[in-house]
């Protein structure tokens, strides 16, 4: 295992500062250096399509080959019963490229007027890919159930946090404390089980 000098470098293929710090968190107990996509220089990532465990392929091998080392990325999103699981890969697109989060919360809102009761269940996925230079992938899967409140709460997390109310629960995740959010999200729950495989770098 490597010593605090020597630590191995992770690069995080986001430039989603609330995604780069939750995955921080999540994997800071592993002898790794974490760092962003700012220690990577003129990475293209292509077009995102509709299956969470390609799209995080594609982002952690093109980091991972642009910069020699080991890539982490995730694809995640929120699937809603009464959508028939929209928007899915499709969450941070939702509602058109002009929306901010809280404008596509406003947007799955409206969307969601008419529907309640079973209608509202939902869940976020996640998919977390390792892809290393030398062309390995190992993938993860995590989930977290829930479902969609009538209005935003809460001033933690990021995305659709205000409006997951989750499993078992009756807060929102953006209400919860960071610690709270990384034992149970989706996206914890899906690096977590990535964790042998990183620390086989270490």
């Amino acid at each position: 295992m490597s010593d605090g000098a020597t630590l191995r470098e992770v690069v995080v293929a986001t430039s989603n500062p609330g995604k780069l710090r939750e995955i921080r968190a999540i994997l800071g107990e592993l002898p790794l250096a974490i760092v962003g996509l700012d220690a990577v220089a003129d990475v293209h990532f292509p077009e995102e399509g509709d299956d969470y465990e390609a799209n995080a392929r594609v982002k952690a091998q093109a980091v991972a080959s642009r910069s020699g080392r080991p890539a982490v990325a995730d694809d995640s999103g929120l699937e809603v019963e009464g959508l028939g699981g929209a928007p899915g890969p499709r969450s941070a697109r939702y509602g058109g490229p002009a929306l901010d989060d809280a404008g596509r919360v406003a947007h799955l809102l409206e969307e969601m007027q008419s529907l309640a009761g079973d209608a509202r269940r939902a869940r976020f996925v996640c998919v977390a890919a390792l892809a290393t230079a030398e062309g390995e992938v190992v993938t993860a899967r995590g989930e977290c159930a829930g479902r969609i409140r009538e209005q935003p709460v809460g001033q933690g997390g990021f995305g659709y946090d205000p409006v997951f109310e989750v499993e078992h629960d009756t807060r929102a995740m953006a209400e919860l404390s960071p610690a709270e959010k990384n034992r149970i999200s989706h996206r914890a729950r899906a690096f977590r089980a990535l964790s042998e495989a990183l620390l086989r770098l270490a």
